[in-house]
């Protein structure tokens, strides 16, 4: 087996079980949908930012937390791996711990795009009309982003033997990544504290790059927030290689 066939085993394995979850499907979408019509539409009635409606607003936010929590999330996939044995019999095969860290992250980012897809489509029932060239750009920064949150899940996983201490550390990391982003909130203006937080938070740039491409408003220059992701997503990528070549069955 070459390492591209081994690769592309892993990853249509893990777009097998995906799909074969349909209540994984599902509930997936449903939180998200949430966020937009509970917290976007209530605080909408009152809360105008920059001229653009709130719901509008934490849009591109919201498209930020499907990713993050889809993505991170799926580190849990390694440990139920590995209660089933299936991880052993993985990492037997002749195939290098990169090549099954890969196609682990390309499976994971496949089931992550899915569901972002069809939130994307959910935004014109919204009113947001994204061109199609608005449309893929979007697409494209969410994939950067899901490739740099699925290999930190992937990360974690890898270093955890419980599902329930997964979740635990799980929550610990994607909390703070969301509620610090600016996911919800404008990042001018903000306490010297809290602005701190958040410009050391990466999570932070995707969202306003992803805001600035979809309604035009954008707190950082697009250099920035391009090299910034690019930077984090290296970084994940190669913790989670290194946590794949040291990790046991």
């Amino acid at each position: 087996m070459s390492e591209i066939e081994g690769i592309y085993a892993v990853w249509l394995r893990e777009f097998k079980v995906y799909i074969r979850e349909k209540e994984r499907v599902i509930s997936s979408l449903i939180s998200p949908i949430l966020w937009l019509i509970a917290f976007g539409t209530g605080l909408g009635s009152v809360v105008t930012i920059e001229g653009v409606n709130y719901r509008t607003y934490i849009y591109p936010g919201i498209l930020i937390m499907s990713v993050l929590f889809s993505s991170l999330f799926y580190g849990v996939y390694v440990i139920w791996d590995r209660k089933l044995d299936f991880l052993k019999e993985v990492l037997v095969a002749p195939l290098s711990r990169v090549s099954i860290f890969v196609g682990k992250v390309l499976g994971g980012c496949t089931t992550v795009m899915v569901q972002t897809t069809a939130l994307l489509v959910i935004g014109y029932f919204i009113g947001l009309y994204l061109t199609p060239d608005v449309f893929i750009k979007v697409f494209l920064l969410l994939f950067l982003l899901s490739v740099a949150l699925v290999s930190l899940g992937l990360s974690i996983g890898a270093n955890m033997r419980s599902p329930e201490g997964f979740m635990l550390v799980a929550n610990f990391v994607i909390w703070p990544l969301f509620f610090f982003s600016g996911a919800l909130f404008p990042l001018s203006n903000l306490p010297p504290w809290l602005s701190s937080i958040t410009s050391i938070n990466p999570v932070t740039y995707g969202v306003d790059l992803v805001r600035g491409t979809i309604i035009g408003i954008q707190h950082f220059p697009y250099l920035a927030d391009i090299v910034i992701i690019l930077t984090f997503s290296l970084a994940t990528i190669l913790v989670g290689t290194w946590s794949f070549k040291r990790m046991h069955d």
